[in-house]
């Protein structure tokens, strides 16, 4: 039997809490709650976590909904700054601190965060 990363850090129960407070930040957040036009932020967070669930090797229903990831098509009519990029990961980080990972699995997550906000940026500062 195969562990994945994903049912070494707990599971679903840990990333719908690290997803939760991560929307947490966002709502307040002056920079990045425009890039989310509905008002009601849980389908977002929804959607999130399922993607995080199947990209650390739960099931695929991420994909099995809403077909192939394609994250930077799906994130193109938002201007992603650095700016906003680094903001999403301030509240990413606040979502990794508040759940009890190792060392190991928390630098494994965060190098794929940084990795990707980075990735996601598509505008320079206005």
């Amino acid at each position: 039997m195969t562990t994945t990363f994903y049912d070494e850090i707990g599971g679903e129960p840990t990333i719908r809490a690290i997803v939760h407070r991560f929307y947490e930040g966002v709502a307040t957040d002056p920079l990045l709650r425009p890039m989310y036009p509905e008002e009601d932020l849980g389908p977002a967070e929804e959607r999130f976590r399922l993607f995080l669930v199947q990209y650390w090797g739960g099931p695929s229903t991420y994909s099995e909904t809403r077909g192939h990831p394609r994250l930077r098509m799906r994130h193109a009519p938002y201007a992603v700054t650095p700016a906003a990029a680094e903001r999403w990961l301030v509240h990413f980080r606040a979502g990794l601190d508040s759940v009890d990972l190792t060392d190991e699995q928390d630098a494994q997550f965060w190098a794929y965060v940084t990795h990707a906000a980075q990735f996601m940026v598509n505008t320079m500062e206005a």
